[in-house]
């Protein structure tokens, strides 16, 4: 007599685990439009982004003169606020490893900022999660806006919602990890990270963190951020506790070694 195989959980049933009684409310708000904001600070023209974005780049604290890596920068509208924030020094490479993405990415660059913030940016077409191999001790700050799960996205789209699987979430966990790990090695010592993400899951976020912390003991300490709702490392905006932005994870820590 054949066994019965377990079937895998729907995609309700696995982030309910996670959010319990909340999840029908979350949901709701991640089914909602997005309200996107202007940001046009030092732009030639506005971009607009989840606000959430931009508290996040802003997060990592990008001052004029430093040496900026965005390790995955499409579309660019992050991008665009730490070349601001350099104010046409220091440099700033962003990289995408898509050639249609990375198209994208130059158009915004290229239709946004003036020729004096262009000049210091190199837009590469790397590997994130090897990155390292080649650079070390490179970067005063480097901002990781890792590919996730992007709830949102799959909740509004009836093919990614059909096709989703948890296999998922737990094949692009070990991506984050590895390139968050090859980030460890291109910053400098005492130099800032700042891991992020859109997924509300803890397997793309917090726990890609303490992954970290267990695989490169002693080697960094996280910078505690006052945004968002505390997790075990970083913190989180979700939509229905923000009116609207999100969601994004983040999480900021600082090279020790």
């Amino acid at each position: 007599m054949a066994k019965n195989t377990p079937t895998a959980p729907s995609f309700d049933e696995y982030y309910r685990q996670f959010y319990r009684d909340r999840w029908e409310s979350l949901k709701s708000a991640l089914l909602e439009e997005r309200r996107p904001v202007a940001y046009e600070e030092g732009l030639l023209r506005p971009y607009h982004l989840d606000e959430a974005s931009i508290v996040a780049a802003r997060a990592l604290g990008t001052r004029e003169g430093d040496r900026v890596l965005d390790l995955c920068a499409a579309p660019g509208g992050k991008t665009l606020v730490l070349a601001t924030s350099l104010k046409g020094s220091g440099s700033l490479t962003a990289n995408d490893r898509s050639s249609a993405r990375r198209a994208r990415l130059r158009d915004v660059v290229n239709d946004h900022l003036s020729e004096k913030d262009r000049a210091n940016i190199t837009i590469t077409s790397h590997d994130a999660s090897k990155w390292s191999l080649y650079e070390r001790d490179a970067y005063d700050r480097i901002l990781l806006d890792a590919p996730c799960s992007s709830e949102r996205h799959v909740l509004s789209d009836e093919k990614a919602l059909r096709n989703w699987s948890p296999s998922r979430p737990r094949r692009l966990a070990v991506n984050q990890f590895a390139m968050l790990a090859s980030a460890l090695e291109a910053v400098v010592a005492g130099g800032l990270i700042l891991y992020s993400t859109c997924s509300i899951n803890p397997l793309e976020n917090e726990e890609v963190i303490a992954k970290l912390e267990k695989r490169r003991a002693g080697r960094f300490e996280e910078v505690v951020l006052d945004e968002g709702e505390r997790r075990s490392f970083g913190s989180i905006i979700l939509p229905d506790a923000s009116e609207g932005k999100g969601p994004l994870y983040m999480c900021l820590i600082r090279r020790l070694g």
